[in-house]
């Protein structure tokens, strides 16, 4: 491999419940041995998926770095474990830790790679709401003009906050734990700060239905990128993979998405995209 460096590479929303996306996973490959690889969540539903594709991933890269999306924390009616909310939270890094995949729990591994020194920081926040539907001013009329054009999120019934009393109750503590640590750490290195749903909202604004975007995020980290030193920032969820720059920090949403939509708008050739070098 002369002339190949190794690559800091992101991927997320791989959805493997979908057999096509199963065989995206197998054509995920390093470009070199020491290429690490960013999982921006949503791999799956089932734990057995979830750690079928992690381990798939962790046999070829260097190191695999996960965070959860809401799927992943959903507890649906065929899965095999009952776990709900925080206790399902904490049997996947359980079994992250098993296959030596790193999660928001653990240290934050250090890319010394092209691009770096950089501190790698994988966050889970989920959302609390406020990301309000326009021309709304509370989180009780943004949740009602959702479910009034039809626009509501699979997490109402499937992601489970227990023993929180709610999401937004667990998105504040997610929130408080994780800038404590970012505090820590601030000044000391650059950081690549991961997180399954967009830290500010500009993302979204390009989304069709804007009754959606509430669970897209929390106004609390709109300038966490700013704030903390963020070399760049990944995440998923939004189902729209592109590259963009907010306040001189490069942002990749890097999700593969649902069969039907990358049917659609075709497939990036690297499907996991190099996040360092830039």
């Amino acid at each position: 491999m002369t002339g190949v460096e190794r690559t800091l590479r992101a991927v997320s929303d791989l959805h493997v419940s979908y057999a096509e996306n199963r065989e995206l996973v197998e054509r995920i490959r390093p470009g070199h041995p020491e290429d690490w690889l960013i999982v921006a969540g949503d791999v799956g539903e089932f734990l057995a998926d979830i750690e079928w594709t992690l381990g798939r991933l962790r046999e070829r890269f260097a190191q695999v770095v996960w965070v959860p999306g809401n799927h992943e924390l959903w507890t649906v009616r065929d899965e095999t474990d009952p776990a709900r909310g925080v206790e399902r939270y904490q049997k996947l890094v359980a079994l992250c830790r098993k296959l030596d995949v790193r999660t928001p729990e653990d240290p934050w591994p250090v890319w010394t790679g092209p691009g770096g020194p950089v501190r790698i920081a994988p966050l889970f926040l989920l959302y609390d709401y406020s990301f309000l539907t326009p021309g709304t001013t509370t989180v009780e009329e943004s949740l009602a003009r959702a479910h009034e054009a039809g626009i509501v999120c699979t997490d109402e019934y499937f992601l489970h906050p227990d023993p929180y009393p709610s999401r937004q109750a667990w998105c504040a503590a997610r929130i408080a734990e994780s800038e404590r640590r970012l505090t820590e750490v601030a000044g000391d290195l650059p950081l690549v700060l991961v997180n399954h749903w967009p830290l500010v909202r500009r993302p979204t604004e390009v989304m069709t239905h804007q009754e959606f975007v509430q669970w897209c995020g929390t106004v609390r980290t709109a300038d966490w990128h700013v704030r903390f030193g963020a070399a760049a920032v990944v995440y998923g969820h939004l189902h729209i993979p592109r590259s963009t720059v907010y306040d001189g920090v490069p942002f990749e949403e890097v999700s593969i998405g649902y069969p039907r939509e990358w049917r659609r708008f075709g497939l990036r050739e690297e499907l996991a995209r190099p996040v360092l070098p830039r």
